[in-house]
């Protein structure tokens, strides 16, 4: 079969870059479709000699730094797409790759990241956070995602099967498009071997650091827990704020190598986690070097972590829930299995998800009567 895969858009390599990375590995000589290509050199090497193309957001003004600011645009230009050569067409989408258009002959086959979060029920918090919650240029942008809405559940039509991140996401699906989905976790980077590593006496999270992610309250937790050691690894436009709100306790070291922050995760006494996510990496990547989870207990959390076997929650997003979190993690008198943790990050493995990947593909393939 002739294969097209659709991509939001490839600006940084990240989490959804690499489901890209595992769906090329499926097919090799499949051609990706992208609305703007600004990857830089030195992440581009998973994309190999496939062709890439673009849509005309690529070529406006700014682009490169605000291509996000062109969303009403969006919808058109995934349009635009000629996809009539190709017989698989498959997406993978968290804002709009999913609308492109296919024909009765054709299978589309959808990867779900997330219906467009800030379109649907994070609509108010993306208002709230982008300073668009009143006003002029409120109203218009109401307007622009209410266009979006309606955009994004008709074109759900077009797609043949869904398969969802999580069982989050895949409740999210049900009830913006009225359909069912599979649910096949995301791929994550697990290590051969388990590190032989010293448990340290401090606490680690890892994150971009933006508002959703919460990493503010779990700095104000531990400012308020001055005898408990805080490490938080990421970069992002709060890190000099976090650095300000952070007291003698709590390193906010910023972007850090990958060996650097996976020496923090073997060693750490936990990883700290308080956003709601469609699924969440982080965490399992923390599990794959053997360390428990706090977290949230909301959103894509829930398939990955196992209360009390390989971490425990808590049930706000608040400073208070996260301290009496910790204190309980701390009087619990459990000996945690490091290497049961690790086990279970293991079946999240790149490998189990492209076999999972292939599978559905090949039976949603077979019952539109081509050939998987």
């Amino acid at each position: 079969m002739r294969v097209a895969i659709i991509h939001d858009w490839l600006t940084v390599n990240a989490g959804a870059e690499k489901v890209l990375k595992q769906m090329l590995l499926l097919y090799p000589h499949a051609e990706i479709f992208t609305l703007v290509d600004f990857l830089p050199e030195e992440d581009r090497s998973f994309l190999g000699s496939h062709k890439v193309h673009t849509s005309f957001i690529q070529k406006l003004p700014r682009a490169r730094k605000s291509y996000r600011s062109y969303l009403p645009l969006m919808p058109l230009a995934i349009e635009q797409f000629d996809l009539s050569g190709f017989d698989l067409v498959l997406s993978s989408s968290y804002a709009v790759a999913k609308g492109v258009l296919t024909g009765p002959d054709q299978v589309h086959v959808c990867y779900c990241h997330s219906p467009i979060r800030y379109a649907w029920d994070l609509q108010p918090q993306y208002l709230r956070e982008s300073g668009l919650d009143r006003g002029l240029k409120s109203a218009i942008a109401r307007i622009i995602l209410s266009y979006i809405r309606m955009w994004d559940v008709r074109t759900a039509n077009g797609v043949d099967h869904f398969i969802a991140n999580s069982t989050f996401i895949a409740r999210r699906i049900r009830k913006v498009y009225g359909r069912e989905s599979v649910v096949i976790p995301p791929p994550v980077d697990i290590p051969e071997t388990l590190p032989s590593s010293i448990r340290q006496d401090y606490y680690v999270t890892a994150s971009r650091l933006v508002p959703y992610k919460r990493i503010d309250l779990i700095i104000e937790a531990f400012n308020r827990m001055p005898d408990r050691k805080l490490v938080v690894i990421g970069s992002g436009p709060m890190l000099d704020q976090m650095k300000r709100l952070a007291k003698h306790n709590v390193s906010v070291l910023g972007y850090q190598p990958q060996e650097v922050l996976e020496k923090h995760l073997a060693e750490a006494r936990a990883f700290v986690f308080a956003a709601e996510e469609d699924f969440g990496i982080a965490p399992v990547e923390a599990q794959a070097f053997g360390t428990p989870v706090i977290a949230f207990g909301k959103g894509g959390i829930l398939d990955s972590v196992i209360e009390g076997e390989t971490g425990t929650f808590f049930e706000c997003q608040s400073a208070e829930s996260i301290i009496d979190a910790i204190s309980r993690f701390e009087s619990d008198l459990r000996q945690w299995d490091h290497a049961q943790i690790a086990r279970h990050a293991g079946t999240f493995n790149p490998n189990s998800f492209r076999e999972r990947l292939r599978t559905e593909i090949s039976a949603a393939s077979t019952l539109a009567g081509k050939e998987g």
